[in-house]
Order: C-alpha cells, then structure tokens, then sequence
C-alpha cells in the first residue's frame, strides 16, 4: 500500500502540491457525486491485496504441486516481484493521464483477464516459462494498480476521512490473504485430490480473475473520481520534476541509516516467506511437515493471517502509547524471536496439527506486531516534506528491494543447508534487525524537507 502521487510544476511560477490537487478536484467535481469512503475504501484494498498474495505466495504452492524443486520455486517466484520495487520509475506517468480511477479500474480488468490466461496456459507442454511471464504481466499491473489506488486514497478523502479509513486498508487487505491463502488455497488442495493438481490451479487461477473483474464492474460504480490529471508541458519538464523528487529523497538527514535500516529490518522474514510453505509441503522423509495444501491453507491462510491482523492492531496501540522511537527495539524483538517456531517445527516434526497452527498464529502474532515499525518508520522518518507520498512510494519499494534479494536465494540455502539447519541459520538473520533498530537515528518531523 504505497503513496505515488507526485506534485508537478504546472509551469515556470506555479508549482502543484498534493492539496492543491484536493483543492481543484472538489472544484471541479460536483457536490454529492462521490460514494460513502465505506463503500469503496475496503474493497480498494481487498483488491489491491489479491493478486499480491497470489503472485508472492499462492504461486509457491502452485509450483511445487506442480513439481518444481524448491530452490526454482524460491528464485521464480521472487523474481516476478521486481514490479513492486520498479514502480517509483512509471509512478510519474500516472500523473500525466486521465485520472486514478481510470488506472484502478483499467489494471483491475487487466489483471482479471491475464488471470484468466495464466489459468488457460498451466496444461500447456512449457506451462512454466508461460506461466511466468503471466504473473511478471500481473505483477506490473498490480504495481500499477497500487500506485493509482494509494492515490486515489489520498486524494479523494480529506486527512481527518484518511485517518479514520487507514486502519480499514489493512484490515481488508490482510481479508484478501486470508481468502487466497486460505479459502482458494484449501480449495485448490480439495480439488487437487478429486480433479487432478492442473485442473485445481487453473480453477483457482480462473478464480482470482473472475474475482478482479467483478470487482473491476463495482469499482466503475463506485469509486470517485479523485484529481485530474495535469500534463506536464513537455519531456523536459517531465524529467526535472522527477529529478528533483529523487534529489530531495536522497538529501533528507540520515537516509543512509534509514535506508539501511528498511533493508535490514526484514532480513530474515525474507528468507523464511518463501521456505516456510514449502517446509509445510515437503515429506517427513525429507525434513517437512507432509501437510496436504488444503492444511496449509488453514494453517497459514486462515490461522496465521488472523493473527497478523490481530498483531498489527495490537502493535498500534503499543507504538501509539510509547512512541515509535522508545517501541522500535522492542518491535524488533517480537518481529523476530517468533521465527524461533520453526526451527522447533523443522527438529520435532509434530504430527498434531493443532501444534502446527499454533506454532504458526504464534509467528504471524509476532510478525504483525513488528511489522508496524516499520511502516511508522517509513511514514514519519522518510516520508514526511513536500514529496511524502512519492517519497514513502521510494522507501517500500527499497524495504520491497530488502526483502527479495534474500527471498531469491533463501532456496539455495535451504537446498544447502536442509530445513533444521536453515531454520538455525534464519534466528542469526535476525541479528542485523536488532542493531538497526537500536543504533539507527530519528527526527523531528518538523525538520524534515529541509
């Protein structure tokens, strides 16, 4: 849930700002023709959500059904990811052409139907070269669909209406990873046993896009329109704008540390995201757990995204108490110590499945209470000045960037090393989060921009 919306020059003297837009769009827009934010606002983000988990998780579980090993799965699956790290590079363009309900509505189509294609090319001989190229096409249209929909958060609602709604963001982007790890994962395992494992994915696949092209339909409804947009000149105009939008990121006080600090905070959740299904998946005779993917989507879709919802409401109230600066180690610690579970998962192997949720809504607990640092630490260390909401789009797609280079080669390590060694290895990634948290400095907000 990334802000790109980018402030321009109009010309030589006058320079937009992001309420400026707000301020010209409620001039041109007529009173009353925008929907209640409840109307609109949950299923924005349930949207933005599901081609996501679908891409990044659901996609891990689909190929080793499938019969991909597990260092394929870990590399592919990463990789089909740089979208969400690239998108600062076309959020401009956003700004250049029609509007941002144009964009959500349009990707949201777009993202149905390539769905559908991924769906149609998964009994094909070169199913998995297809299949890739499908989800790098969903992937960047997802990106694109974020941009424009943070956007369209932004500039539709006033910021007392976005404090109210920011909590809903998350609460229904975490529904859409409990239905697609969960419910259209458990579908997939039930229908894997009773169709055959190619019928089951493309089924679910078909899935995922008939749910983005209703919503696509609703959407053209019931979304507002948000700002216009106001073309730059020309090229020239275009590429000084963006330059001094980079410039100015990279002149804020301490950014190397803040960089530092949103790389190495997930170090190790970025090796685990992509293992942790797979060790669910894999036989007992080769270190895993032997759960069926209907298993799998109770455990980690139903179970373990509750508890990281329940976790991040939790980590709210606890930083809104304490303050950021004086709960961030402290974040850190719940963040990472839960990763504890499956290195006892990896050398007990239990055969209680109700040990396994358990151990897992113990790690999502964690991981949903920690993750809150972060994102404040985006939002009031790195994003605030003129350029917040193209800034904050600058710092997630570096923590994004954080999180996939050791996701890329987390299947390498686990290949090399088995699942109760890497595991071992997954608690000594944690140590970099620990020194950031501690030793990284803060702020005054009010300083920033300078």
């Amino acid at each position: 849930m990334n802000n790109n919306t980018l402030s321009r020059q109009s010309g030589p003297d006058q320079t937009f700002t992001e309420e400026t837009g707000r301020r010209n769009k409620n001039k041109d827009e007529k009173p009353g023709r925008d929907r209640h934010p409840a109307t609109w606002v949950p299923t924005l983000y349930f949207t933005e959500g599901l081609p996501f988990v679908a891409t990044t998780t659901v996609s891990v579980l689909m190929y080793k059904s499938m019969g991909l090993s597990d260092s394929l799965i870990a590399l592919f699956t990463t990789l089909v990811m740089w979208p969400w790290t690239l998108k600062p590079l076309w959020g401009p363009v956003l700004e250049m052409f029609k509007t941002k309900k144009h964009f959500v509505v349009a990707t949201q189509f777009i993202g149905g139907l390539s769905f559908g294609i991924l769906a149609l090319s998964l009994p094909l001989e070169g199913f998995l070269k297809y299949s890739l190229v499908m989800f790098v096409i969903i992937a960047f249209n997802s990106a694109t669909h974020d941009i424009a929909a943070d956007g369209l958060f932004i500039n539709a609602l006033t910021p007392q209406q976005q404090a109210q709604y920011v909590g809903w963001q998350g609460a229904f982007y975490n529904v859409a990873k409990v239905l697609s790890q969960g419910a259209l994962v458990y579908v997939a395992g039930i229908l894997e046993i009773r169709l055959g494992i190619t019928e089951a994915w493309m089924i679910v696949m078909g899935l995922f896009g008939l749910s983005l092209i209703l919503l696509a339909f609703y959407h053209l409804k019931m979304l507002p329109v948000g700002d216009s947009a106001r073309p730059v000149q020309n090229l020239r105009e275009a590429f000084e704008t963006f330059g001094r939008i980079v410039s100015s990121f990279f002149k804020k006080r301490h950014i190397i540390w803040h960089i530092a600090f949103i790389i190495l905070f997930r170090t190790a959740e970025g090796q685990l995201t992509k293992i942790v299904p797979l060790f669910m998946r894999a036989g007992r005779q080769d270190g895993g757990l032997g759960l069926l993917t209907a298993d799998i989507g109770i455990a980690y879709g139903v179970f373990g995204a509750a508890a990281f919802v329940l976790g991040s409401v939790a980590g709210g109230y606890y930083v809104a108490r304490r303050g950021l600066k004086h709960s961030l180690f402290t974040l850190a610690i719940v963040f990472n110590v839960p990763d504890a579970v499956y290195a006892y998962l990896a050398f007990t192997q239990p055969q209680s499945f109700a040990v396994i949720c358990t151990a897992i809504t113990l790690e999502w607990l964690g991981y949903g209470f920690g993750f809150v640092g972060v994102i404040l630490f985006m939002m009031q260390q790195i994003a605030p000045g003129r350029y917040k909401m193209a800034h904050y789009a600058f710092a997630t797609a570096i923590m994004n960037l954080g999180f996939m280079i050791p996701s890329m080669i987390s299947g390498y390590i686990s290949d090399w090393l088995g699942y109760k060694l890497f595991f071992l290895w997954v608690l000594v990634a944690t140590i970099p989060s620990f020194l950031v948290a501690r030793l990284v400095p803060f702020k005054k907000v009010s300083t920033e921009g300078m």
